[in-house]
């Protein structure tokens, strides 16, 4: 289970998960802070990477530099449309396969094995549990 806890604090908004990690939380024209939105393309992209990265080292491919850029516009104030994941790599020298290894690990964990895109993808259910 994945379990964070939201705050309102002096500061601002926090989120903080259950390793005691800490995230400020604003509006998307804060300084110092991520919005809502941005932590969601901010997840999207490091769940992607977290997984790529060990799986091309596995496979005898560890990338010189592994990073990327997830964008995406509202299309409706409460709607993002396409959310579009750019990779900046850097192949090691003098590996052939490494380019070839990383598009198909890349397309494996974008399809298969990214918890946050599946869920970006498919219908996930939410639930809003007020107090009495």
């Amino acid at each position: 289970m994945a379990k964070v806890f939201v705050e309102r604090t002096e500061e601002g908004y926090v989120g903080t998960n259950e390793r005691g990690a800490r995230v400020s939380i604003g509006a998307s024209d804060q300084d110092g802070v991520f919005s809502p939105v941005e932590l969601l393309l901010v997840a999207l992209g490091g769940c992607e990477i977290v997984t790529i990265e060990p799986l091309t080292a596995k496979r005898g491919h560890r990338l010189v530099k592994l990073a990327v850029t997830v964008e995406a516009q509202k299309i409706e104030p409460t709607k993002l449309g396409t959310v579009t994941a750019t990779y900046d790599v850097e192949l090691p020298e003098g590996d052939d396969k490494a380019v070839e290894v990383f598009k198909a690990v890349a397309h494996r964990v974008h399809e298969h094995h990214c918890t946050v895109g599946r869920a970006l993808r498919e219908y996930t259910e939410t639930v809003q549990v007020l107090p009495v």
